[in-house]
């Protein structure tokens, strides 16, 4: 396989605007296929920015630069375009949708007709993921933290995405639903080769899934280094507030 084909993410010297204002400038990234990175920065870094980018949210103009997803350039695709190339994200705050049922958009996930019922598989992963008594239920209206990250992320399985963006997913999220949701992303990045970028502020995540790599975003640049624990720890110790000295000393521990 040649290098480029290795390379499932390829962000390539991007500004992003939005509302005409400029949040990142000539950011690039690069995510081999069947890796996983986590993503660091501070509040305002453009950490949602760059997923809101990647994914195709209308106002996030990407105004330089070019986003290349398997091989092909997607920098100016609609978003339901790139969600059909396998792209799929999961939100820090996932909305209410009144007048839809959680099963029908369960089912629209998965292609299937309203009077189509789901096989015996979905039903097990929803009953692990206990939502079963949340099928009939409006998406998202009354549910919790945690209820609502356990819908997103079985709408994203369903989808059966190539790259997993996470935004957040282990803000506001309870110890139990955390670990429930990490372990069924972290069997399906070992079953597909699927390749996830994980932003998080906590770093919970890491406790149950792996990463190759650990990055730092600041001032619109991406550095990623090895040992993603030892990073996470670093900048627990440091501080975004000192951003100068964090990045010497995460040069220090992934040396």
């Amino acid at each position: 396989m040649e290098m480029s084909e290795k390379i499932l993410l390829d962000i390539q010297n991007i500004t992003v605007e939005v509302d005409g204002k400029k949040i990142l400038q000539h950011l690039s990234l690069t995510l081999p296929r069947g890796e996983s990175y986590v993503l660091f920065g501070p509040n305002g870094s453009g950490k949602s920015t760059l997923i809101n980018a990647v994914i195709g949210i209308s106002n996030y103009q990407v105004t330089e630069g070019k986003i290349i997803f398997d091989g092909k350039e997607i920098t100016h695709l609609p978003i339901n375009e790139r969600n059909k190339m396998g792209i799929s994200v999961t939100y820090q705050h996932p909305p209410e949708i009144k007048g839809i049922k959680l099963i029908d958009l369960f089912k629209f996930c998965l292609k299937k007709k309203v009077n189509e019922d789901l096989d015996p598989t979905h039903y097990n992963l929803i009953e692990r993921f206990k939502l079963t008594s949340f099928l009939n239920r409006n998406v998202n209206v009354g549910f919790s933290g945690g209820e609502r990250k356990r819908s997103e992320v079985i709408q994203m399985l369903f989808l059966k995405p190539k790259l997993i963006l996470l935004d957040e997913i282990d803000s506001g999220v309870d110890i139990e639903s955390l670990r429930l949701i990490s372990k069924e992303i972290q069997n399906y990045i070992k079953k597909t080769g699927t390749s996830a970028l994980i932003v998080t502020h906590q770093g919970e995540i890491l406790e149950h899934i792996a990463t190759e790599r650990a990055c730092v975003l600041l001032n619109s640049t991406i550095t990623c280094y090895k040992n993603s624990q030892d990073i996470y720890r670093t900048i627990k110790e440091v501080g975004f507030a000192k951003c100068i000295e964090c990045q010497e000393r995460v040069v220090e521990q992934s040396e």
